[in-house]
């Protein structure tokens, strides 16, 4: 988890506040028998829900405000203020209602009401039979969920290549492998969630087949499951050492839960970890293990680590912050070697490790896309519905190549993966909603929490205004004089703000 828990400010809503005292715009700040409360006065009347998000308990009342919804500060969920249900992923349950009572010119918030929360029913007259969901992560979760939330009454089916069910898996690089985060809190739901909402999943289960014309997948188990829709959310695999070495059982990859145990069985007894790739996770991923007090060291091809992304201002502070925390970083070098005991460097240089983890990036899994014939460009393409080449087979998330802005995108975030497979339930429901969702991730290392929002692939310009030092700053990335993203540290406000300019339509988009 990030930033620390919300907790009660401002008047106690149970024993009345002037109706006065309610701003016309935005929201009152309060607490009932402890728990922070929002009262919003809207046009339509007077409403009360938690104040604390359901995804990690970010504090409400500091996110924005705009027209009857809230956004949460951390990592950009959004709420409705009427109802309380969560509009978009990553919160999936809705914040509780509370009765607000006007007596007088006063209101008392005493109570939690019954106010439903549902989402609105699709507005096709026939729903499809049969949805069959290919993949167990974020996309194919949040699809599932937003399926039986649109009151889609068919069958569900979730077929998984991963033996856990689906799992937080950002917190995998960085809480629960540093052991600050129990096993129990990682799954996104448990078991009796799917049971009690007939979503038919199977663990373990490889999908081999996909046939666009008898409309119907095979397994390796083989067994078939028709459908008359398909989401198909493979997601991405990691990239693989080549060189010699990197096959034995004590080097990992780190991108299921299993990777995660098997990482966390064998630091127990290890007393140095080495990082190849400096990327996002392999650097969450050594902060967390120095946060358990091992040695870590870096391999990076490049000068500055995560510039591609960043820049070269903030990749070098992060690379810092690193260095002061303990972690050895060996630059533009590659791993030619690895003995079980030692990896050696392109240098000839030698550095213990009782374990590796391989962090050199992740490739779209397009074998069953492929097969199918679906048609293809690094990922598969889709339209602005997340449609593929196939009109009843939609794709999503990491496999997924979409048209963002002026271009087509294929974005590798936990949270666009979540968005998307929510607009894929809906279309696949007949809704007609087209994917444009402004990009959303954040990234975690020791006491220093980063938010980006927007897609630059390339930028020719960046502006960094506040201190990075600091940790109030804000980087803008430009093309051709165009805002593209921003990377913000101590700035939450203004992420959700800058996320909110580039939702707008832009005339030369």
């Amino acid at each position: 988890m990030s930033g620390s828990e919300a907790s009660p400010s401002g008047p106690d809503l149970a024993k009345g506040v002037f109706l006065a005292d309610i701003p016309a715009a935005g929201v009152l700040v309060g607490h009932v028998d402890g728990a922070p409360v929002l009262l919003a006065q809207l046009e339509d009347g007077l409403f009360a829900v938690d104040g604390a998000c359901t995804h990690y308990g970010g504090p409400l009342a500091q996110g924005r405000i705009a027209e009857g919804v809230v956004y949460c500060p951390w990592h950009h969920a959004c709420f409705s203020l009427r109802t309380g249900a969560a509009l978009t992923a990553p919160a999936f349950a809705a914040l509780s209602t509370w009765r607000a009572d006007i007596e007088g010119d006063r209101v008392f918030v005493r109570e939690k009401s019954e106010l439903a929360t549902a989402k609105p029913a699709a507005t096709t007259a026939t729903q499809p039979t049969r949805i069959v969901i290919v993949g167990g992560g974020a996309a194919g979760f949040a699809a599932a969920e937003r399926l039986r939330g649109l009151g889609y009454k068919g069958t569900l089916t979730m077929l998984s290549a991963d033996a856990d069910a689906p799992c937080d898996r950002p917190n995998l690089s960085k809480d629960y492998l540093a052991g600050t985060a129990s096993a129990d809190w990682i799954p996104l739901q448990p078991p009796e969630f799917y049971r009690d909402r007939n979503i038919d999943l199977h663990l373990a289960c490889e999908v081999v087949e996909i046939d666009t014309v008898a409309r119907n997948v095979a397994t390796r188990s083989g067994e078939r499951f028709p459908y008359d829709k398909l989401l198909l959310a493979t997601g991405a695999e990691p990239v693989r050492m080549s060189v010699r070495g990197f096959d034995r059982p004590n080097v990992f990859a780190l991108r299921t839960l299993a990777d995660a145990r098997a990482i966390i069985d064998k630091v127990g007894t290890a007393k140095a970890v080495v990082m190849i790739g400096a990327g996002f996770i392999s650097l969450e991923a050594a902060a967390a293990l120095r946060t358990r007090g091992l040695d870590v060291h870096v391999i990076a091809r490049e000068q500055i680590p995560m510039a591609r992304v960043l820049g070269p201002e903030l990749g070098s502070a992060i690379t810092r912050l690193h260095q002061q925390q303990g972690v050895v970083f060996h630059f533009q070098r590659n791993a030619q070697g690895f003995d079980g005991q030692a990896v050696t460097l392109d240098d000839g240089s030698i550095i213990a490790a009782d374990c590796v983890i391989v962090g050199i990036g992740v490739k779209p899994r397009i074998e069953l896309a492929q097969k199918a014939g679906l048609s293809l460009s690094d990922g598969v393409l889709v339209n602005e519905r997340l449609q593929t080449s196939a009109s009843d087979v939609f794709a999503a998330g990491d496999v997924a190549r979409f048209p963002y802005v002026t271009e087509l995108s294929r974005v590798e975030h936990w949270v666009v993966a979540e968005r998307q497979g929510q607009v894929v339930a809906a279309n696949m429901l007949g809704l007609a909603q087209r994917f444009d969702a402004v990009p959303f991730f954040w990234t975690h290392h020791y006491d220093l929490e980063l938010r980006y929002v927007g897609h630059a692939q390339t930028w020719d310009e960046i502006r960094i205004d506040g201190s990075i030092e600091a940790r109030d700053c804000t980087a803008r990335f430009f093309r051709d004089g165009m805002l593209l993203a921003a990377a913000c540290i101590g700035r939450d406000m203004e992420c959700l703000q800058i996320e909110a300019e580039l939702a707008r339509p832009r005339a030369h988009a």
